[in-house]
């Protein structure tokens, strides 16, 4: 009888502890959660150069609860105030794990506002705000929302392209332009033949260049990179992405009977300037005659004085300058007697 109350007493206490296990064993499930907070040290900001170094604003982060301590991540989104966050118009940065603040120096924060297309003449409201989630599986949630009145500055800068065009020299290599310093460079090559080889620099000498990674892609280790067609070529390289595009190009000459040689029937071409500006550029002796700037060798499309031709009154050398405007048929023009 003893042994039977000895083994039921033993049998009720495997029961409590079975029964507190499969308590302590419930699933946890992950809310929806709760947004986390963004606090910034700064609400306006004018950079310049002197502060590329400088620390200019810190962001502080407090995270977003999901119902359980998951390992959250947080992504700082900025867009331009009216835009909405709309994802053509944001630009996110994946912030490290378990990471509280974030600090920008000058050099940094300025490209980020320079990767928002900003002006640099004027400062603009830009809102800043913390995107957090645990999985694909749930939402993710939005922190407040954080405005800095900002304005950075411009950062102008060149890459070049060594080639086969003129002769691999490095120290002569024409460039592409980064009007804002945003990693994307532009620029007319006039290749002189189809096929031709050539590389990117990010400076005049070989310690760093560009070759063809495939795919539209770049390489540090690639071999060289080939043109499509002889004449200029429209070259877009992104060291972002590490990618590269060639595309024909417009060219823009002159012709007429204050052209040497032309008689109306021959053009003289003139060279694309790889500055921004959309110009191009010419020196040349012109007779006393008339002339006008075409493109593509067509009539379809030309630039004079007004509707009629261009008149040289006194023969000499002259250099010629062309700006074309965004439509690609209009623009201005100056000539100048050297």
């Amino acid at each position: 009888m003893k042994s039977l109350i000895l083994k039921s007493i033993l049998f009720s206490l495997m029961a409590i502890v079975l029964w507190s296990c499969k308590k302590d064993e419930a699933p946890v499930v992950a809310t929806a959660g709760t947004p986390g907070a963004l606090q910034a040290s700064a609400t306006t900001l004018v950079l310049d150069k002197t502060m590329l170094s400088t620390n200019v604003v810190t962001f502080t982060i407090a995270d977003a609860y999901f119902g359980y301590q998951a390992a959250i991540t947080n992504t700082l989104q900025l867009s331009v105030k009216g835009q909405n966050f709309a994802a053509d118009k944001t630009k996110e940065f994946t912030l490290e794990p378990k990471v509280k603040s974030k600090s920008y120096n000058g050099f940094d924060f300025n490209n980020l506002l320079l990767a928002l297309n900003l002006p640099t003449t004027s400062s603009s409201d830009v809102e800043i705000r913390v995107k957090s989630s645990i999985s694909n599986a749930l939402s993710p949630v939005y922190s407040n929302v954080v405005t800095i009145n900002a304005r950075p500055f411009p950062l102008t800068a060149w890459v070049y392209v060594p080639g086969a065009y003129q002769g691999w020299d490095i120290l002569k290599a024409d460039s592409l332009i980064s009007p804002t310093g945003n990693g994307v460079y532009t620029g007319v090559i006039n290749f002189v033949a189809a096929n031709s080889e050539f590389k990117i620099t990010p400076a005049k000498k070989w310690d760093v260049s560009y070759g063809d990674g495939g795919g539209g892609k770049l390489s540090k280790t690639g071999g060289n990179l080939k043109n499509t067609a002889a004449g200029p070529q429209l070259l877009t390289v992104d060291l972002n992405k590490n990618e590269w595009t060639i595309a024909p190009a417009s060219r823009w000459s002159i012709i007429g009977d204050a052209v040497p040689g032309s008689g109306w029937f021959l053009d003289t071409d003139m060279k694309y300037i790889n500055d921004g500006k959309g110009q191009y550029a010419l020196t040349t002796n012109l007779l006393v005659g008339e002339f006008k700037f075409r493109r593509n060798y067509d009539w379809g499309t030309t630039i004079g004085n007004g509707a009629a031709n261009i008149k040289v009154t006194t023969a000499g050398n002259y250099t010629l300058i062309l700006t074309v405007n965004a439509d690609g048929k209009t623009g201005t023009y100056t000539i100048t007697k050297n």
